[in-house]
C-alpha cells in the first residue's frame, strides 16, 4: 500500500513566507504610528480641560513633549465650544514608503468628546 504524503510543498512554503514577510513588514511600521495616536488621544482629553484656545494649545503641546509626539501640534488642534465644553478635534496623516512606488496613506482624526 502506498500512503499519500501530505504538506506543503516549497514553493507554498515559499509563497507562504512571503506573504506573512510583507505583512510583517508593514505591521512594524503601522504600529508606532498606532502608538502615536493613542499618546494623542490621551494629550487631547487632558488638553480639553484649559478654558481658552491658547491654554489648550499649551497644554496639549507640554503633553506632545513628554510623550514624544511629533505628528500634531497645538497649532494643529481645532478648538470649539460646545455649550459650557471645550471641544478639540484633530486630524492629521501618515504616509509611509512600501516599495518602489507604492506607499500606505494611513488618515487618523479624533475628538475629546
Amino acid at each position: 500500500m502506498r500512503h499519500q504524503q501530505r504538506g506543503i510543498t516549497f514553493l507554498g512554503l515559499i509563497f507562504v513566507g512571503a506573504v506573512l514577510g510583507s505583512l510583517a513588514l508593514i505591521g512594524m511600521q503601522v504600529f508606532p504610528t498606532a502608538v502615536e495616536f493613542m499618546s494623542i488621544n490621551k494629550a487631547v482629553k487632558k488638553a480639553a480641560a484649559g478654558s481658552t484656545v491658547a491654554e489648550v494649545r499649551s497644554i496639549f503641546d507640554k503633553a506632545a513633549q513628554v510623550d514624544d509626539i511629533r505628528s500634531l501640534s497645538g497649532a494643529d488642534l481645532e478648538v470649539t465650544k460646545s455649550g459650557d465644553k471645550v471641544v478639540v478635534n484633530f486630524a492629521y496623516q501618515r504616509e509611509m514608503h512600501l516599495v518602489g512606488p507604492a506607499y500606505l496613506l494611513l488618515k487618523y482624526q479624533g475628538s475629546s468628546r
